[in-house]
């Protein structure tokens, strides 16, 4: 699904991704921890296509072929999705029309005929209810005056009605309690599925005992330094990221 080779990306002239490898092979969830500043959220943005982010060398295979060349909305499109680490608010455009509308430019994209009201409002009525997701929250502006666990159900609910192939979740934990974060858990947990692969971005151990990965990837100054199962999750838990402060230098 995806597979990333010898990536290295910088912001504003400074080198942020210092030659990552990576394989998320499709149907497994892989996790990327690591201390602040590590390039974590980077990587997903240059997952994404977000501008301002510029490869300068390396590939992003996804489904084999390279995208780093491909706009933002062509990745997502092609089944790219990211949920990030703070959502933004949005005065003015509705939740609901928000969407439909990225439901049916994704569905043109693949040339697939636009969902009529009934249809995409049913779809929405059962998504919501699974991730709590109010009728009140849903006839709000997009995020505004949502709490944080409200954002992150609100993410998960696109990434459910979008259906990615790939998602990647930035720090999806940040901000959100126990409760708001078994919600948000059990949400991605359902979209598990053998043709969907996950990349799950997170400081703390504690969103992986929710959502179990695959793989763990320890991310340092640009790079992945190393990678084991979900029990190397808790060896960093209670060892912290020390003995990887220089093994990317």
């Amino acid at each position: 699904m995806l597979e990333i080779k010898n990536l290295h990306a910088s912001i504003d002239g400074k080198e942020i991704l210092r030659g990552v490898d990576l394989i998320v092979p499709t149907g497994e969830v892989h996790a990327i921890m690591g201390p602040n500043g590590s390039g974590k959220s980077t990587l997903s943005y240059v997952l994404s296509g977000r501008d301002g982010y510029d490869v300068t060398d390396g590939e992003i295979l996804f489904d084999g072929k390279d995208i780093v060349e491909m706009p933002a909305e062509e990745r997502a499109s092609a089944g790219v999705f990211l949920a990030f680490q703070y959502p933004l608010e949005i005065p003015g455009v509705a939740t609901m029309t928000f969407l439909k509308a990225a439901m049916n430019a994704q569905r043109k994209a693949r040339g697939e005929a636009e969902l009529t009201t009934p249809d995409f409002m049913r779809r929405v009525k059962t998504a919501a209810e699974k991730l709590n997701v109010t009728q009140e929250m849903l006839r709000r502006p997009l995020n505004v005056g949502f709490s944080g666990g409200e954002k992150k159900r609100n993410e998960i609910l696109q990434m459910a009605l979008l259906e990615p192939k790939l998602a990647v979740l930035d720090e999806t934990d940040s901000g959100l309690d126990i409760d708001a974060l078994r919600v948000v858990s059990e949400g991605v947990n359902a979209l598990r599925d053998p043709g969907r692969s996950m990349l799950v971005i997170t400081h703390y151990q504690r969103l992986l005992d929710h959502i179990v990965p695959d793989k763990v990837h320890v991310m340092s100054a640009g790079r992945i330094v190393r990678t084991g199962g979900p029990e190397l999750a808790l060896e960093l838990e209670a060892k912290g990221y020390a003995d990887y402060a220089g093994e990317a230098a």
